[in-house]
């Protein structure tokens, strides 16, 4: 931002004028002299990272002008302002915008100074303040005025470009936009948080040959002097500046109505138009379904879904205008598979679930991001298997929990709710916690209160704080409401804390304080771990902190188990019972008695809870009978719970590895691709680390015991895309492991296909649910990788891209893998966006692990730059590097490097959580490489 010696004299003098000058009468900040200094090197008003709520947006009128020939955007916004308490200073966002022009107008919307208003740069914390002579009264109506200009982004964030290329070679732009959760502040100056909602009135400036949008439907287009038209938008509903969207491209779209009338289409670049139509009818499908099941409307006439070429997350839910990543919302029958299909329809639930948790109510900070996030990850579930109950979306969402287990079960886990205030720490917030253990609270929370009372009280919750923010003990304040039906439908809400003993839920003949019980869950870190023991017709259950890295004889076992104790909802199921049995247990230890002595039981029914559970030799022995010789007296769920609990306790030191693979050997007999594939997908880790650690006889052994267990399984999948969606995943799974094992007919199988799409030029189709196999198979030699990268090049399916590319990161050849991450960087051939699972896919290869660590470690500023410290892209280039690596010289190597760049490291939590999870592949690697070697002996005599 430039300022003449003019503006900076002129505002010397008005300081000079006005030695009173304030922010507000109630601001402890009040002076100019905060500290700070602005880019100008004159003093910066306000010395908070967060802005002052002394001045509110009510309404924005923003106007911009994108050049798609330059790559430049200018533009004005009018901002109408209700100022709370008297002030001089108007504080607000703003980030690598030029501003042109600044002025107050009065509620006439005539200028209050007669000379432009210089504007102060206060870059650390993205801020700028302008300086009123005249005071703002509080009452009074105003208008803060803006003009400003900027390049468009080169990155993911703020309004940036995009560009394809079509099937001809030409290569065309768009401007799109990504604003959460911190980056509307680089489109236009804003109050950029949650907070303050304002309705957005939308102007945008274009060529004939583009289309316009935004998250409004378009009112009217003019046509201008010089060529361009201008549309302009219907007024928005109240939302948060991160919900703002606006894209000028040439995509073509398809349309339909939903039986309520909204107009959904889906937009795509104009050669992949034909790959729009699945998305068109899981939108409506699905928002159809959410207005039934919220008893809310959607609130806009209007929902598009747009596929951009270039973005860095999945998708993104801005209020009537949600953006994806291709493989998000493009869907090819073609090179498409079963799971790719799953993939669309759950994103698609998730975006479409944003528009009432988290547009319609909003968190009030980024600390609760989970009421967002955590809600959205698991209204997918509950959408797609209503609407597409085909999909078995219910076998994702155990997978889902024992992710989130897996992260909260080490100790640089962080609570639900967390505290996050700058823009890196904020980013940090969208992570598996917030995700994935938010969806499994939330579905432990379902079960617990039964699906009716669940769906009232969050229908409730968005009832009460629509077009409003809410923070995690509305939510619960929400759910124990007990108002009558009568008050319900008439729009009273009636909570308050007196009705505390009225507003108790019962679980099993207990009354429950629901609040108090899920704060245990959010306001602290970490999964329980549920100690069961078995005598006569009693159980014995204690309950603490799961932790994999700590052991009850280390030091620091006690400090970490102090103060932690949740309030559980257990549920279990015995040999002589037909039902579940419910128990909450709200303290470090508890008894229960059975009616009767039994065979066997069951903790944690169906997975519902969150939370791990160990039993005693006996316990332990009685279900690994069980499951021998009849595994169905359990459902598929608590198999693969079973299966779960026993490695994650062999990985903390608390179950024997010869226990946990015993429990598995039933798996011959099983049917069900969870279950199978959970214990299957330990085998293949096990082996991965072996292979990295060139542990050679145990690699060998867990290749042949893999192959010979499995045999008759791998010998029954079908090379084609027949079956339901789970025969379909089984099938692409084994025979995926199959290959990468070298199990010889496999091999040929996948040659003969591969030989096949050759010889016909990539002309005829390919089995999809297998086709990143055949990829894989085909690119190990020189030809075949050379013909890939060719497709790779060429392809017009990002799906097909997708998978083309994980084969090409499969080639043994370290001089191939490191063209590819050559290319990534470059950006051309390679999209920066896949870079970071690009960087992933070459460190999962056993020839590619150092190679990729190395190569973070040359170019990690580069990368940062790409990415934005603190972003997803950033988090998973880190875990997915070092995640490989199980020897303290390694982590030696990785404390080194975060060493090297502390100035960066020390503000990203994800460099703890990776330095951890090396700590405990070094602990397993110490406690279980010899019983593991035994124990395929054993096996293999």
């Amino acid at each position: 931002m430039s300022y003449s010696t003019g503006q900076v004299l002129f505002f010397t003098s008005v300081l000079l004028m006005f030695p009173g000058t304030y922010l507000s009468s109630e601001s402890n900040s009040a002076s100019v002299n905060s500290g700070h200094v602005a880019t100008n090197g004159l003093p910066f008003p306000w010395s908070k990272l967060r802005l002052p709520n002394y001045i509110i947006p009510v309404h924005y009128h923003l106007l911009l002008h994108p050049n798609l020939t330059t790559l430049t955007f200018n533009g004005s916004v009018k901002i109408e302002i209700d100022v709370k308490n008297n002030t001089n200073w108007v504080v607000l966002h703003s980030k690598a915008l030029e501003i042109t022009a600044a002025d107050v107008l009065d509620e006439s919307e005539a200028p209050l100074f007669d000379k432009a208003l210089p504007v102060l740069e206060y870059p650390p914390h993205e801020q700028i303040a302008i300086f009123s002579p005249q005071i703002l009264t509080s009452g009074e109506k105003y208008f803060l005025y803006l003009e400003f200009t900027a390049a468009l982004g080169k990155g993911f964030y703020g309004f940036y470009k995009s560009s394809y290329k079509t099937p001809d070679g030409e290569t065309r732009f768009l401007a799109s936009t990504h604003f959460e959760p911190t980056s509307a502040r680089m489109a236009f100056p804003c109050f950029d948080e949650p907070i303050f909602k304002a309705n957005y009135s939308v102007r945008i400036r274009r060529g004939p040959f583009h289309v316009a949008l935004s998250n409004m439907p378009i009112e009217q287009t003019v046509e201008l002097a010089n060529g361009l038209l201008e549309d302009r938008f219907e007024a928005s509903v109240q939302m948060s500046s991160y919900l703002v969207a606006f894209i000028v491209c040439d995509f073509r779209s398809v349309s339909r109505q939903t039986s309520t009338g909204i107009d959904v289409s889906v937009y795509a670049v104009p050669h992949k138009w034909h790959q729009t139509h699945y998305a068109l009818e899981a939108a409506v499908n699905i928002l159809e379904f959410y207005e039934k099941y919220f008893s809310i409307y959607y609130p806009l006439p209007k929902l598009d879904l747009i596929a951009i070429p270039d973005f860095q997350s999945g998708a993104m839910e801005n209020w009537g205008l949600t953006t994806y990543r291709e493989t998000s919302l493009l869907y090819d029958p073609d090179v498409s598979s079963a799971s790719d299909k799953l993939w669309v329809t759950m994103v698609i639930g998730h975006e479409l679930a944003h528009q009432w948790f988290g547009n319609l109510v909003t968190m009030e900070w980024w600390n609760d991001i989970w009421l967002n996030e955590g809600f959205a990850r698991y209204m997918e579930f509950v959408s797609v298997q209503a609407t597409y109950p085909q999909l078995k979306v219910e076998d994702y969402l155990l997978v889902t929990c024992f992710a989130a287990i897996g992260r909260d079960s080490l100790n640089s886990s962080r609570p639900i709710s967390s505290s996050a205030e700058n823009p890196t720490q904020i980013k940090e917030m969208f992570d598996t916690v917030s995700y994935d253990k938010g969806a499994c609270i939330l579905h432990m929370l379902r079960n617990f209160l039964t699906d009716d009372v669940f769906q009232s009280g969050i229908v409730r919750y968005l009832r009460k704080f629509k077009y409003r923010n809410a923070k995690n003990e509305d939510l619960w304040n929400s759910l124990v409401n007990t108002c009558s039906e009568e008050d319900f439908t008439s729009g009273e809400y009636c909570y308050s804390d007196k009705q505390a003993t009225k507003n108790a839920y019962q679980f099993a003949g207990e009354h429950i304080d629901l609040k108090k019980m899920m704060n245990t869950w959010t306001l602290q870190k970490g999964v329980p771990l549920v100690t069961v023991k078995h005598k006569g017709n009693k159980l014995y259950i204690e309950q603490e902190r799961f932790l994999k890295t700590i052991q009850p004889g280390d030091p620091m076992w006690h400090s970490l188990q102090t103060g932690y104790l949740w309030h559980i909802p257990l549920t279990y199921k015995t040999s002589h019972s037909s039902t579940e049995t419910r128990h909450i247990l709200e303290t470090k230890s508890d008894m229960l008695v059975l009616n009767q002595d039994v065979d066997w039981v069951k903790f944690n029914t169906d997975m519902n809870g969150y939370y791990i559970i160990n039993y005693d030799t006996k316990g332990w022995n009685a279900l690994i009978e069980l499951l021998g010789v009849n595994h169905t007296a359990l459902s598929f769920k608590d198999r693969a719970d079973l299966i779960h609990n026993a490695f994650q306790l062999v990985t903390a030191g608390r179950l024997t590895l010869d226990r946990a693979l015993d429990l598995i050997t039933y798996l011959k007999s099983e049917t069900h691709n969870v279950p199978l594939l959970q214990g299957i997908g330990y085998l293949e880790y096990f082996y991965k680390m072996m292979q990295k650690r060139n542990v050679y006889d145990v690699t060998q052994n867990l290749k042949i015991y893999i192959l010979e267990y499995f045999r008759d399984m791998i010998e029954k999948q079908t090379w084609s895309n027949e079956g339901t969606v789970s025969d379909r995943r089984m099938r692409s799974e084994l025979l995926s492991l199959a290959c990468d094992l070298g199990f010889a007919p496999c091999l040929e199988k996948a040659r003969y296909f591969y030989h096949s799409w050759v010889k016909a030029n990539g002309t005829i189709s390919l089995p999809t649910d297998v086709m990143e196999t055949i990829y894989m198979v085909g690119a190990q030699d020189d030809s075949g990788w050379n013909y890939l990268l060719e497709k790779y090049r060429v392809s017009m399916s990002a799906s097909e891209k997708s998978k083309i590319l994980a084969a090409l990161a499969s080639n043994r050849d370290s001089s191939k893998l490191l063209r590819l991450l050559e290319l990534g960087m470059e950006g051309s051939v390679i999209r920066t966006q896949d870079l970071s699972a690009l960087i992933y896919y070459v460190a999962r290869n056993p020839s590619g692990h150092f190679l990729s660590w190395n190569f973070v470690k040359k170019n990690w500023n580069e990368l940062v730059e790409k990415f934005q410290l603190g972003s997803f892209s950033i988090r998973n280039i880190l875990i997915g590097t070092t995640g490989q690596f199980s020897s303290k010289e390694e982590l030696a190597d990785i404390k080194d490097f975060f060493d090297s760049i502390r100035d960066q490291s020390s503000q990203l939590r994800v460099t703890q959580v990776a330095l951890e999870n090396v700590e405990k592949n070094i602990l397993w690697m110490e406690r279980n490489l010899e019983a593991l070697r035994n124990w395929l002996q054993r096996m293999l005599d």
